[in-house]
């Protein structure tokens, strides 16, 4: 299977990034509210939140990756089409049993 140089995201390289840094605060702020023994539920909304942004990010690189690496197999010749869409493929059943 061939290898591109640049990942799908690679236009929306710097969003994914904020996104992820933003989760990142989520996370540190769940992290917080643990230690500080908040109320079980205002931490369970926030863990819904952060889960809801990871969510986004994983739909972000999906689609990246169909728009960019499946249709590039697509248009090239030493590259399976079938592969990558097996990838996807997976990459969906993942994201639906998480």
């Amino acid at each position: 299977m061939a290898t591109h140089t640049n990942p799908g995201y690679i236009d929306n390289k710097e969003a994914q990034l904020k996104r992820l840094r933003r989760i990142e605060g989520q996370v540190r702020g769940l992290q917080r509210m643990v230690d500080q023994e908040e109320y079980c539920i205002d931490i369970l909304t926030q863990v819904s939140a952060a889960t809801k942004a990871l969510e986004s990010v994983a739909l972000g690189l999906l689609d990246d990756h169909l728009h960019h690496c499946v249709v590039h197999a697509a248009q090239d010749p030493n590259e399976s089409i079938d592969d990558k869409i097996a990838e996807a493929s997976a990459a969906i059943a993942r994201l639906v049993r998480s």
